[in-house]
């Protein structure tokens, strides 16, 4: 499952692409290979866009054939797409790169160096906890655009957060103040226990969301919640 988020490095904005399940190989993937194309693929308007997807998409397929590796995610930074693979041998890895990148005359660079821990992937393309809700919010937008939501509109939105223990929860909601969220109900699943509904009326535009997240991310802090996801109702333009 290949997701992109966005995330600020030295003081740079670069986007970053995961893929959410490749932790599920990691015990027989140990050979990190790093291939660097000369291409800004931040830029969707940047003219070949397109064929550089196909060559990427070219070159995923031709080293997952057989197994020979998994792609784990990639980053745009400063004009370079980086692409990253985890293979359970180092040998031909370069030589494969080659035989689809040449052809299409990119200029490019590419590694392999053990990392058998997954130590690379875990600091520059596993998404942190706030990384992933704004993934996860992500979604959700994209979905009320779909039915045609104004997001401008204010409305009534619930987030959901977990504890470990009672206490911490009870701590949490107490803690709560009439200019931030209000507390609706107690919420329990088969995945979480411990948890609590809060609600805040708010405009649900990437940026409204985005800001109300990260401080709902600064509350919890001191609170050890983990946080769950939103939800809210349609609103339709007249």
């Amino acid at each position: 499952m290949r997701e992109f988020f966005k995330r600020v490095e030295d003081g740079n904005a670069i986007i970053v692409e995961t893929n959410l399940n490749a932790y599920g190989y990691s015990n027989k993937y140990a050979w990190l290979l790093s291939v660097f194309i000369k291409f800004d693929a931040a830029d969707e308007s940047t003219e070949g866009f397109e064929e550089f997807l196909e060559t990427k998409e070219s070159l995923i397929i031709a080293l997952e054939f057989n197994e020979q590796a998994k792609y784990v995610g990639g980053r745009s930074v400063d004009g370079w797409s980086e692409l990253y693979f985890y293979a359970e041998d180092s040998k031909g890895l370069d030589s494969e790169v080659a035989k689809i990148l040449k052809p299409a005359n990119y200029v490019y660079e590419s590694s392999v160096v053990r990392d058998s821990k997954w130590d690379f992937h875990y600091k520059n393309l596993n998404p942190s906890a706030l990384e992933l809700a704004h993934i996860q919010s992500e979604k959700i937008i994209y979905l009320l655009e779909e039915e045609g939501d104004t997001l401008k509109t204010p409305r009534i939105v619930e987030h959901y957060i977990s504890f470990d223990t009672p206490t911490q929860k009870e701590r949490f909601v107490n803690g709560l103040t009439q200019e931030s969220f209000t507390f609706k109900d107690e919420i329990s699943s088969e995945e979480f226990e411990n948890g609590i509904a809060l609600s805040k009326e708010h405009a649900v535009t990437r940026e409204a969301v985005t800001k109300v997240v990260e401080e709902l991310f600064e509350m919890m802090k001191d609170g050890h919640g983990y946080y769950e996801g939103w939800s809210t109702t349609l609103v339709e333009e007249d």
